[in-house]
Formats: structure tokens, sequence, C-alpha cells
């Protein structure tokens, strides 16, 4: 078992992508409701393809297991 150091930009949420996203396109909108605004953003998730979301977790797949293999060792 590897500690996760207190921070690890090798093993960022693989989340992180998301949210220019989802900025961008609610950028310069104005929403009444936070049901609106729920509604709205789940659409704009919806709307990215499946591939896209795949390939996120596959690359931090790797990530994770060259920090495994680098012995929890930060490289670049």
């Amino acid at each position: 078992v590897i500690d996760h150091p207190p921070y690890s930009p090798d093993l960022a949420p693989c989340d992180f992508w998301l949210f220019p996203k989802l900025k961008l396109a609610m950028k310069g909108n104005r929403f009444d409701t936070i049901l609106v605004i729920q509604k709205t953003s789940t659409a704009i998730l919806k709307a990215i393809p499946a591939d896209e979301y795949k390939k996120c977790f596959e690359k931090f797949v790797e990530r994770f297991q060259r920090c495994i293999d680098s012995g929890g060792d930060y490289f670049e």
C-alpha cells in the first residue's frame, strides 16, 4: 500500500476537464431557478459523448498505474 500524498498532480481528479465544458456552455446565460441550472447542466453533460468519459478514465487509470509502478515517487 502506497500512502497518498496530500497533493499529487499525477493523481488529479479525472473530472477536472468537465468544468470548462460546463462553464463555456453556460456562460452568458441567466438562470431563474436552481432547477433550471440543474436541468441545463444535466443536458450539457449528457451531450458529451461517452467516448470522452471513457478516455478520461482510461488516462486516469494509466496515471494511477504509473504512480504505483514508481513506488509513489514523483515523476514527469
